[in-house]
């Protein structure tokens, strides 16, 4: 296995400023299970990078804007394991990718989806990447898996992220996720262990293939 950079959320945060001082288009992926703090990394360093370079600099695409809609989990019987590898347009997704990073902004505003967490549904068209946007930073479970379509990611990004966190705390912050939207105490603990655990151990298996691993 080859050795990887490991660094603190402010170094990692410098390396986003870097690479959007640079010019041109950079994509980052950030990889990591379910409560790794994905999100909350791409957010804080979109907004140092809109901070020191200006609005729309910087834009934050996450990959859960391609979660499949709650009707469609239930058609194929699938809503019990939403967050599963097979619940995302994973096509749909890459598709997006390869296009922001093809682009490097010649191709005019790009239109992506975002994920209402106050409905628990994709929303299409709810994220504007322009122009002159250099660096957009997508998280997800994913975008390390070694299945199609998936494994086409890491060579259409720029870098690739993975974040890691003690697995207690990264449970507690699920369970007070999933409180915060609805479900109490119980049922919060047992979709973080049984549903987000499943996903955590397939997302864990390849951070190995990260280019930089984030501890957050």
């Amino acid at each position: 296995m080859r050795t990887q950079e490991t660094l603190s959320v402010d170094q990692a945060v410098a390396r986003a400023v870097a690479l959007a001082e640079a010019g041109g288009r950079s994509v980052v992926g950030i990889a990591g299970a379910p409560g790794a703090g994905k999100s909350t990394l791409a957010r804080r360093v979109v907004t140092e990078v809109v901070t020191r370079l200006g609005p729309g600099v910087a834009v934050q695409v996450p990959m859960d804007g391609f979660h499949l809609a709650n009707a469609a989990l239930d058609t194929l019987g699938r809503r019990g394991r939403k967050g599963a590898v097979d619940t995302f347009d994973a096509a749909g997704y890459v598709a997006l990718v390869r296009r922001l990073a093809a682009t490097g902004g010649t191709d005019g505003t790009v239109w992506a989806p975002d994920f209402d967490r106050r409905v628990d549904e994709p929303v299409a068209g709810s994220i504007a990447v322009p122009p002159e946007t250099v660096l957009v930073v997508s998280e997800g479970n994913y975008l390390l898996d070694q299945t199609a379509p998936w494994r086409e990611l890491p060579d259409l990004l720029t870098e690739t992220w993975a974040c890691v966190v003690d697995d207690a705390v990264r449970i507690d912050r699920l369970v007070g996720r999933h409180m915060r939207h609805g479900r109490d105490h119980e049922a919060a603990r047992r979709w973080a262990v049984e549903v987000d655990g499943l996903n955590a151990e397939r997302v864990t298996a390849d951070l190995h293939r990260a280019s930089v691993l984030v501890r957050t």
